[in-house]
């Protein structure tokens, strides 16, 4: 995988209270990701952009709502997520917090 897939496969992280229940308990940690990505490319951009080592990858997508804008219907897009568990050891934090 070239450097710059690296950078378009990961979106961002997803938070929500759903994904921080998942990653104080499981240590997996939600990010949403192109809907063409696979487990392997997400794996790879997930290690080499945090330096941590991956155990294994889930991915769901979710599909987008209908809706309606006054007299005019509407579309959310789909959202691809990924569920990255990462190995003993090691931690990802998106507090922002410098220490």
């Amino acid at each position: 995988m070239n450097q710059e897939r690296i950078y378009q496969v990961l979106l961002g992280p997803h938070i929500s209270e759903k994904a921080t229940i998942v990653a104080e308990k499981h240590r997996q940690f939600v990010f949403r990701v192109r809907p063409d990505a696979n487990k392997l490319e997400i794996k790879k951009a997930v290690e080499k952009l945090f330096n941590v080592q991956v155990a294994s990858v889930n991915t769901t997508v979710l599909k987008g709502k209908n809706k309606r804008f006054g007299r005019s219907l509407g579309r959310r897009s789909d959202i691809k997520k990924a569920y990255v568990a990462l190995k003993e050891g090691f931690d990802l934090d998106f507090s922002g917090a410098a220490e």
